[in-house]
């Protein structure tokens, strides 16, 4: 078995993770590989956001903003790290905007694979409030762009259960035309 064929059947999301994150230069080379998705056109229809700090106690005021609720959510405070993963939509007669999306999560997942392999726990989080206003207007988002979500990242915790996803069997999802 190839070690990237290990690394992705390994992978899994960690829903609490430790306060240590890899730093921004940690993350350039992970970007930079993430990018070699298959993107029609060689649009580069994505970017991404870090948050860190007090970035994300803005984020849940956001958050509780779009819900509107009184209190701050506590869910950016689970990881040190959050990357926003952000589509935008670039004008062409050949790309339709779901094959934009697609590639922008093509690099979050990437992303995630890479952040998994070099010992980092991962979890793509998301939320209907994610194209609300107050999100929106938080990240900076343009006219034509939309928040798919976050990877919450940071380390592993010692005690982290090993996840189990039950194996699929592939003949079920893999086919001829009829």
């Amino acid at each position: 078995m190839s070690n990237l064929l290990a690394a992705v059947e390994g992978r899994r999301s960690y829903s609490r993770v430790t306060d240590v994150a890899p730093t921004h230069a940690d993350l350039l080379p992970l970007v930079a590989a993430s990018a070699r998705v298959a993107d029609h056109g060689a649009l580069r229809p994505w970017r991404l956001i870090e948050l860190r700090g007090d970035d994300r106690v803005r984020l849940g005021e956001a958050i509780a903003k779009a819900e509107h609720d009184e209190k701050p959510s506590h869910k950016p405070l689970r990881a040190s790290l959050l990357i926003a993963v952000v589509v935008c939509e670039k004008k062409s007669s050949k790309v339709p905007l779901w094959e934009q999306e697609a590639v922008a999560s093509g690099v979050a997942h990437t992303l995630s694979l890479l952040l998994a392999d070099a010992g980092w726990g991962v979890i793509w989080r998301t939320g209907h409030y994610t194209r609300s206003k107050p999100i929106r207007k938080l990240h900076g988002l343009k006219k034509k762009e939309q928040l798919l979500g976050w990877l919450y990242v940071g380390g592993i915790p010692e005690n982290a259960k090993t996840g189990y996803r039950k194996p699929i069997d592939a003949e079920e999802f893999l086919s001829r035309l009829p």
